[in-house]
């Protein structure tokens, strides 16, 4: 599984990363949980807090974003975005 991961100050991407999960190992929940970790590693970000509304967008479009206010500790910008790779 791969997943690509940018945050966003406006409309300006800040950073953008990618990681890439093992498709074996696991789980399809635990290969998404191992890619979002990774990816907050990479960026240098706390985990945000995974919400219903970040569920739904998941399952429909591969692709969801955090807001500034689903992280724990104030952060450098406004959105983070994920979304898989094919």
């Amino acid at each position: 599984m791969k997943m690509s991961g940018k945050l966003y100050k406006g409309a300006t991407i800040l950073d953008e990363r990618i990681v890439d999960v093992d498709d074996e190992s696991g789980t399809y929940q635990d290969r998404l949980e191992q890619c979002l970790v990774a990816l907050c590693s990479q960026l240098s970000i706390e985990v945000p807090l995974w919400l219903t509304k970040n569920t739904r967008e998941y399952v429909r479009f591969r692709r969801t974003s955090f807001n500034a206010d689903q992280f724990f500790s104030a952060v450098h910008f406004d959105r983070f975005e994920i979304r898989i790779v094919e």
